[in-house]
Formats: structure tokens, sequence, C-alpha cells
């Protein structure tokens, strides 16, 4: 079984959550960040996460491919609950996008990830996404405000945590939002993350086997 993603992307860190709670085999396929030809050849589109099973029509979609292996009877009983819709985290996730992908875009493409190693993958990214948080310098010297942002926001999060293994008392696809979201913003070296938030982000790292990027950080 093959998952075709970006190491940066939230999208692609849910769909490779459920491989890492369910421990189920999985072949990582890293594209470049401007092949498009190649999700194009596979769901007419350029878009990941793709899984590629033998014998299935590949499935986009980071969602459906959790509950598709969630189901899966071969990898043994769900362990994914369903969303606790609870407003104050609908809230908090809404939020953050004021503030994550401007810390953390124009710090991916210069860490080192595979999708970014060529200069044309860069280039296209930055390109694509500058038309939404504006010229990466811009935002780079935006950093302290952004933090402060930033910090201000974890605690609203930290008294919301329930969990330690999980946000709530019991794994939910609150956790693959949450976790995903939050993943951006270690990215930023000296951000901190509250008590709480900083155990409950290790110890699903672990679950997930999805690695944090604190030693790429700057």
């Amino acid at each position: 079984m093959k998952l075709y993603v970006y190491d940066h992307c939230p999208y692609c860190v849910k769909a490779r959550m459920i491989f890492g709670f369910k421990k189920i085999p999985l072949e990582l396929i890293t594209l470049a960040n401007d092949d498009e030809q190649t999700p194009i050849s596979l769901i007419g589109q350029k878009m990941l996460p793709i899984l590629v099973e033998e014998g299935h029509a590949p499935m986009p979609e980071s969602l459906d491919i959790v509950k598709y292996l969630d189901e899966k009877k071969e990898y043994g009983e769900p362990v994914m609950n369903p969303s606790h819709e609870d407003p104050r985290l609908a809230t908090w996730l809404k939020e953050i996008r004021q503030y994550h992908y401007a810390l953390a875009m124009p710090r991916w493409v210069v860490m080192g990830l595979e999708e970014f190693a060529s200069p044309s993958a860069q280039e296209y990214f930055r390109k694509k996404k500058e038309l939404s948080i504006g010229p990466f310098e811009e935002a780079l010297k935006r950093t302290p405000e952004l933090m402060a942002q930033a910090h201000k926001h974890l605690n609203v999060l930290e008294k919301i945590i329930e969990g330690e293994d999980s946000f709530w008392k019991e794994l939910s696809y609150d956790d693959l939002h949450v976790f995903a979201s939050l993943r951006c913003l270690t990215t930023v070296r000296g951000l901190e993350l509250p008590p709480k938030i900083n155990n409950y982000m290790n110890r699903m790292s672990e679950r997930s086997q999805v690695p944090l990027h604190w030693n790429l950080a700057f």
C-alpha cells in the first residue's frame, strides 16, 4: 500500500496518522511540490494525499482514506470515534488559520523537506502561497507578532483539552485536525507549547508515527 504525500501538508498528515494508530504497513512516497504529472495521472488533478492499493482505484481525500482504513476488517476494530463537534474547538481551529500558515509556509520551503529539494519546487510553492499570505520575507519579519498571537491562542486550547493520549478522553477525528494544525507551529524556533498541549503533541506524534518538525525549526 502506497501513500503519496508532501511532508508539510496538514491534509497528508491526517491520512498518515491512521497508519500509525493501527500499525498498518505503508510505503510513504513524498512527491516534489512541482510534480503535477504524478497526481494528475492518478486522480485527474494535483492534490495529495493519494492512497494507492493494488486492485483498487487510487483514493484521494484525507478523511476518506482514514475512514476506509479504520473500518477495513483486516486491520482490526475501528479506533476512531466521531468528532465531538465542540463549538469551542471548532472556533479555535478556525482562528488558528489567522497565523499558523503565515508562520509555517515561509519556513517549509527552506527547512530541507523532501518535496522542496529543488529550487523549482520551492519557487512553485512560493508563487502559489504568496497569493494568500503575501511575500514570504514579509511574513518572516512578522514572526514576533505572530508568535505572540500564537502563544495567546494556545493558552485557550490548553483550557479545552481533556485527555493526554488524545484530545478528549478517547481518540477521535478531532485529533486529526488538532495535531495536523499544531504540527505547523513546530517549524518555529522559540515557540512554546503550553504543558498539556506539548505533552499531547509528543504522545500523538508517537502514536501516529508522524514526527514533529522541532529539529528543523528556525
